[in-house]
């Protein structure tokens, strides 16, 4: 897999719960072909977000089946509180709001020293501005394309020049942050994506909610992200 292959994130979001080992073994499987790097682990707590998903136990259960590296999206009010749990249980990088984590530098730097990527992710409606100062710091940016909280939402098509600024900015700052988004993802919004600027794709229900089965998906999305079009 060359380096600049688009990179696919498949969130477990969207996983059958009755057998989320056999999925992650599946996706692990086809990961080198279709440019996985990663599980993506969205945890909400009905609070920041309206809806109640999973949390520690399952993130120290997949550490145990996978090789694959745990990205968790901290979808919870003041993350900072956790962070070290996350990162015993078994997060590779750990993704939190900036609308959520009221001193964000530190939580940055904190996440950091525990020997893990940092990422710093953005609602549709909060402006780029809030990263001016923090953007050197980050690993990872993830605009969310869709209002987090729930899987199977509708891509919102307005997000899109957000992500070409985004992308002008890393640019301009000359800086290695990756450019990731999340929401709504399937073969046709990937294009779009990748097209404005991203080189991460999270996705749910494409890889996970199709008839076709795993291989399949991610063989189409793959494709299609890296279709150059």
């Amino acid at each position: 897999m060359s380096d600049d292959r688009v990179k696919i994130a498949p969130s477990i979001l969207a996983a059958d719960f009755t057998r989320l080992g056999a999925d992650v073994a599946e996706v692990e499987k086809f990961a080198p072909s279709a440019g996985v790097d990663r599980l993506h682990i969205d945890v909400m707590d009905g609070m920041f977000v309206p809806n109640i998903s999973f949390g520690i136990p399952v993130l120290k259960s997949l550490a145990k089946v996978t090789r694959l590296p745990l990205e968790t999206h901290l979808m919870i009010e003041a993350p900072e509180r956790y962070l070290e749990d996350f990162v015993a249980a078994g997060s590779t990088s750990l993704l939190v709001h900036v609308e959520a984590a009221h001193h964000l530098h530190r939580t940055v730097q904190r996440i950091k020293s525990l020997g893990v990527k940092a990422g710093v992710v953005l609602n549709p409606a909060t402006p780029l501005t809030v990263l001016e100062e923090i953007l050197p710091d980050v690993d990872l940016v993830l605009l969310m394309t869709v209002n987090p909280g729930f899987g199977g939402q509708k891509f919102i098509r307005s997000t899109l020049p957000k992500v070409q600024r985004l992308r002008m900015m890393i640019h301009e700052m000359n800086i290695g942050c990756e450019l990731e988004v999340d929401g709504g993802v399937d073969a046709q919004t990937a294009r779009d994506c990748v097209s404005a600027g991203a080189d991460v794709l999270v996705a749910g229900s494409a890889v996970f909610g199709t008839v076709e089965g795993i291989e399949t998906s991610l063989g189409r999305l793959a494709a299609a992200a890296n279709s150059g079009e």
